[in-house]
């Protein structure tokens, strides 16, 4: 399961429909929030999604709309009882933001909070995945994210591998892990049973910035864009001035890097009662968009192209 829930997708300004950024990833059970703005406690209340499985916060920039809902959540978790560790990312001025959050005077934290300060290429290896942060384009230090999955491998052809002899059980797995099996004295190779390495999943969160190099490099057949559409590309000089993107500008990113699909986030509040233009000046570039709403979900699955 991979799993992107959109609990805040508003812009500098929420609204009664929008609340300050925050985009939560569900990767088979392992929470991750990507920035966490005002409320996003009750946001994930209201989703459901529960708060114990939360591993990583992954902090894009230090703007108040991006941070603020941080303090919150800590201290609403360890009413809650938490005792595991809690990793807060970001870039520079992270482990700052973090000392002075705890010396705030919450109650005595009941698990630990470790800040990692990421640079852009830094890599946080989880496995069979990682989170890449990325170099963006914004008015303060700032950084975007990619979740990339490690190749999978192909697939087993099972009715080969019995017809060569390979009994169904331990060597099977075998195989399938890559390695040569023997087989009453006749050595069968995994890749005669094994097709090629298939791609796992990726997602790409820019946070605030302008359409960049980092991002685009990024982005390159990913399954799913998260990108800044602040403003519609009628105010491009004012996007260029605050340091953020117009949909249509977001749009062109993703349709040269052959993304599956983007949605725009980080909505300014001009565009409270609608939100047409935006889509329209995006449709223009990429068909495979939508703006962010609350709660909106969207589940990823593999592509084996």
């Amino acid at each position: 399961m991979l799993r992107v829930i959109f609990l805040g997708t508003a812009g500098s300004i929420p609204t009664p429909e929008r609340n300050p950024p925050a985009v939560l990833v569900n990767r088979k059970g392992e929470l991750m929030l990507f920035d966490c703005g005002e409320g996003t406690q009750q946001q994930m209340m209201r989703a459901k999604t529960g708060m114990g499985n939360l591993t990583s916060i992954f902090v894009t920039h230090f703007h108040a709309d991006h941070i603020l809902g941080i303090p919150g959540l800590i201290q609403t978790m360890n009413f809650n009882g938490r005792t595991e560790p809690l990793k807060i990312y970001g870039p520079h001025w992270v482990e700052e933001f973090v000392r002075m959050m705890t010396a705030m005077g919450f109650y005595k934290l009941k698990y630990n909070i470790k800040a990692i300060e990421l640079y852009p290429g830094d890599k946080v290896d989880r496995g069979d995945y990682y989170i890449e942060a990325l170099k963006t384009e914004h008015s303060v230090a700032s950084i975007g994210y990619a979740l990339v999955e490690k190749e999978r491998p192909g697939r087993f052809d099972r009715v080969k591998a019995v017809e060569l002899g390979v009994p169904p059980g331990p060597l099977f797995k075998r195989l399938h892990n890559g390695e040569d099996v023997e087989v009453n004295g006749r050595i069968i190779k995994s890749s005669d049973i094994v097709g090629h390495p298939r791609p796992g999943r990726k997602v790409v969160y820019s946070g605030d910035t302008r359409p960049c190099g980092g991002i685009f490099v990024a982005s390159n057949k990913a399954d799913l864009l998260i990108h800044d559409g602040t403003f519609a590309d009628d105010m491009v000089e004012w996007a260029n001035q605050t340091q953020h993107s117009t949909a249509g500008e977001a749009a062109s990113l993703a349709s040269l890097a052959n993304v599956h699909q983007l949605v725009l986030t980080h909505i300014s509040s001009r565009y409270s009662d609608d939100t047409s233009q935006l889509l329209e000046d995006a449709k223009k570039e990429f068909e495979n968009v939508s703006i962010a709403t609350e709660f909106m979900e969207i589940e990823i699955p593999y592509r084996d192209d």
